[in-house]
């Protein structure tokens, strides 16, 4: 399990949340839109970077990589081993998430399996082999609303927010995918901060064009970028999953709607029992009881739902948690 980590400062806090937000923004922006100087911003955020308090990343969209399978497993464990096994499972390279929840004895899984003979290994083979497994649920990623991807914990204003979000060029008509593409890609996810200088070295191109190329990857949510950071170091205890039942005919409407909020960090159509699932971030429990009762009982199309609190995060957006092994 990871360790308890000391909460940042408010300014360490509102950078973090800034590179949350927008993961490739420039110090310089960074400062403009929080008011501070722009050497503040390096000196604090540096060391974040350095020390792997903040991470960055990048994740591929499966829309555009069709051999890819996004699914979301669901995995009773015997408590005694279920580190072990969500270790096992977090050092294995496609998966994206990996959460130990509710009473200690499930675990959620978010993986990108590449093609049916993948899927079919891990679902046939690999997880009915290991004996500290008693049983799971499968569940495809069908949509992944993109709205919670500049969310900021709820420590930007949402004129902040705006100021962060960069006019990219207008999403294309699926243009294809070029070599260069796949070498920028792959840089991407071992730093999502690398320098254009990195990326073209990597892709075998020049800067300019290794910019132009990732302004067209990130516009056309090609990838998504990503920073990740121990959300409790940003004051958040309280994390949970939700299991959501929603009427069809409402599915988008809804998950666009709690996309939008600032408490969710992530949200996906399923196929399964429930239909909709949301990661939740919230301050403490009341703040997670005021959500579900004011935000989720507000929603017309609701018909039931399951919350599984998260007990520990060990691998978020595709990167291991530091200490969590």
């Amino acid at each position: 399990m990871a360790k308890a980590s000391h909460p940042l400062s408010e300014t360490d806090s509102r950078i973090a949340a800034a590179m949350l937000a927008s993961p490739r923004a420039s110090w310089r922006t960074v400062g403009r839109v929080l008011d501070i100087s722009e050497r503040t911003v390096v000196r604090r955020a540096a060391p974040l970077f350095h020390d792997r308090t903040l991470r960055a990343t990048a994740v591929r969209n499966p829309v555009w990589f069709p051999d890819l399978i996004p699914l979301a497993l669901r995995i009773r464990c015997r408590p005694h081993q279920i580190s072990a096994i969500a270790a096992t499972l977090a050092r294995r390279p496609d998966t994206v998430w990996v959460d130990i929840l509710g009473g200690g004895d499930e675990i959620c899984t978010i993986l990108f399996l590449d093609g049916p003979d993948a899927r079919n290994s891990l679902l046939l083979r690999d997880l009915p082999a290991t004996p500290a497994v008693q049983s799971w649920t499968s569940h495809l990623l069908l949509r992944v609303f993109p709205a919670a991807f500049d969310w900021s914990g709820g420590l930007l204003t949402e004129v902040e927010l705006t100021s962060l979000r960069t006019e990219l060029p207008a999403p294309a008509a699926r243009p294809s995918l070029q070599p260069l593409d796949h070498a920028l890609i792959t840089t991407l996810v071992e730093d999502g901060r690398a320098s254009y200088a990195d990326l073209a070295r990597r892709a075998d191109t020049t800067a300019l064009t290794a910019r132009r190329r990732l302004e067209t990857l990130v516009g056309n949510q090609v990838v998504r970028l990503a920073t990740e950071v121990d959300l409790a170091r940003l004051g958040i205890r309280t994390e949970a999953l939700l299991w959501i039942t929603v009427a069809p005919g409402g599915l988008e409407e809804t998950g666009r709607r709690l996309s939008r909020h600032s408490q969710v960090r992530f949200a996906s159509a399923t196929t399964g029992s429930a239909n909709l699932l949301v990661a939740v971030a919230a301050a403490d429990l009341n703040a997670l009881y005021h959500f579900l009762s004011d935000t989720i009982g507000a929603l017309p199309h609701v018909s039931t739902i399951e919350v599984t609190p998260i007990l520990s995060g060990v691998k978020r957006t595709g990167l291991v948690r530091p200490g969590s092994l």
